[in-house]
């Protein structure tokens, strides 16, 4: 997988309580996995359906995510790419040593591969179909955008995410130049060199670098050239690729995963008003304005005073800002541009998660993939796998056929 940390691999598989053991990280890593039916026509033009894994855009690999029971239950070809992550692959800097966005021009690389190629694993290049879940629903959404890759794919999905979410991009050279202060601190390099400096870096460098940046995302920018204007600008113009698109959300999206890495407290026992404010006050992604805060407590609580009530309210408020609002932006503007755009919700908590968190928790981020991929259909050793009950596999039937019909028609 791409180089990324260890620390936020290992929450990942802890979270999950999975045999599942993610990969090594290495610089060598522009790999993509190719899913198909075993008993596939010879001359068979299938559906493409390509995943984009999420992360936050630092972490996350395509061995994730095992393709085999959507491909062959839906009768698909299945792609997982992988793009490089991190100050690797999103660092720019206000004067064009570094332009950004390396990452997402690996998934524009990744797509014209699956053009040139995929007929050769029984895919149709003309049908092909890119989802993606959190940050991999931010690249969807770029990628949508973004004139670099118009052709390469003809429908998208977007789970749990937008390009318009907060923290995400840098429109303008004033945003970007807290990470790249950031980022010169912590490598110990000049900003007037900083990219001859980390280019020199090694892996190991590289490493704890990362590692001392945490989960601060490193931003898509306006580069002029993947994002020729800013995103606003963008949606305004109707400047995007001529695509149907579905753009959803889960109803829970800060439920527990988010919470516990932003380092919440008070999700078991409840919240203060005080407690609330000070929660606030460490998520710059929820209330860059700390005057606003004051202002958002009041228009969520009203006079609730009790402890779990206030925690519920919270997590709704940062689930509606950072998740909810952002996807009805995008959504808003597919349709004014005069496009196919339909929206979910998915509601659902799996069963197999039930001993790990509250339960208060509804839908978390995350909790679709389970039944996308077809865990409860998978063997042991896959991350998104494991026991279900009869309904969720019934379920896990349903969502498959959604979103493969919708690569077959749009």
């Amino acid at each position: 997988m791409c180089l990324q940390e260890d620390v936020m691999s290992e929450m990942v598989e802890g979270y999950f309580q999975s045999s599942f053991r993610m990969p090594p990280s290495s610089e060598d890593c522009l790999y993509l996995n190719v899913f198909t039916p075993s008993d596939r026509d010879p001359k068979s033009k299938l559906p493409v359906m390509t995943f984009i894994h999420g992360g936050g855009l630092v972490m996350g690999s395509a061995s994730m995510y095992d393709g085999s029971a959507l491909s062959a239950l839906e009768d698909v070809v299945a792609v997982s790419i992988q793009y490089r992550l991190g100050i690797v692959g999103f660092f720019g800097t206000t004067d064009e040593q570094l332009r950004g966005n390396y990452g997402l021009r690996d998934q524009v690389a990744a797509l014209q591969w699956i053009q040139e190629n995929i007929a050769a694993f029984g895919g149709d290049p003309s049908s092909v179909t890119i989802f993606g879940e959190s940050a991999g629903a931010i690249s969807v959404s770029a990628l949508v955008l973004s004139p670099l890759s118009k052709g390469l794919f003809h429908r998208a999905i977007a789970q749990s995410g937008a390009v318009t979410m907060p923290d995400f991009v840098a429109s303008k050279s004033e945003d970007l130049i807290q990470h790249q202060n950031v980022v010169a601190e912590i490598s110990g390099c000049d900003l007037a060199s900083i990219a001859d400096c980390l280019k020199k870096k090694s892996e190991e460098e590289l490493l704890v670098i990362a590692e001392a940046m945490g989960i601060m995302p490193v931003p898509v920018r306006v580069d002029g050239v993947f994002l020729p204007k800013s995103v606003e600008e963008m949606l305004a113009d109707k400047e995007i690729n001529k695509v149907p698109i579905i753009i959803g959300m889960n109803n829970h999206e800060f439920g527990w995963m988010a919470p516990l890495m932003y380092n919440i407290t008070g999700l078991s026992e409840g919240m203060t008003r005080e407690a609330m404010n000070s929660n606030l006050q460490k998520l710059h992604i929820v209330a860059p304005n700390p005057k606003a805060i004051s202002f958002l407590i009041d228009e969520y609580l009203g006079d609730i005073d009790d402890p779990l009530e206030i925690r519920n309210r919270f997590l709704d408020l940062c689930g509606d800002r950072i998740f909810l609002i952002p996807a009805l932006r995008i959504a808003k503007h597919h349709r004014d541009a005069g496009l196919p755009v339909y929206m979910y919700e998915y509601q659902h908590p799996p069963s197999l998660l039930a001993h790990v968190r509250g339960d208060f928790v509804k839908a978390d981020h995350t909790d679709e993939l389970l039944f996308l991929f077809g865990g409860p259909f998978l063997r042991d050793g896959v991350l998104y796998a494991g026991p279900a009950t009869d309904a969720e596999k019934a379920m896990s039937r349903n969502m498959m056929r959604y979103w493969a019909n919708f690569a077959r028609t749009g």
